[in-house]
């Protein structure tokens, strides 16, 4: 019985990352597409911060998604180098994508 759990969990789990691979490529798409991949970047700074440093800022806060979901569907402004700057809005109006794009991002 204990060998048929472990195996069972194995092709659940294998499931689970099949899925979550078509929602990376989903959100890389629409990063693409937003043009959102000119300012981050997912390892590294640019002119604005990289997705696991967004991801490890709002680690365990409730209200992360939320956030996410505001910052890139609605008009604001970010600092880049000293000079405020409208941030472009995700390329997207659907919020399954929205929501998965975030979900991805705090996945880092």
């Amino acid at each position: 019985m204990r060998k048929l759990v472990i195996a069972l969990g194995s092709v659940i789990a294998l499931n689970s990352m099949a899925v979550f691979a078509a929602d990376e490529d989903a959100a890389v798409g629409l990063l693409r597409k937003s043009k959102c991949l000119n300012c981050h970047a997912v390892e590294s700074k640019k002119d604005g911060p990289a997705y696991r440093e967004v991801a490890a800022k709002y680690r365990g806060k409730a209200e992360a998604e939320e956030k996410l979901v505001k910052h890139i569907t609605v008009p604001n402004k970010v600092k880049i180098d000293g000079r405020e700057e409208p941030h472009q809005m995700v390329k997207s109006k659907d919020p399954e994508e929205i929501r998965n794009l975030v979900s991805w991002i705090l996945s880092l």
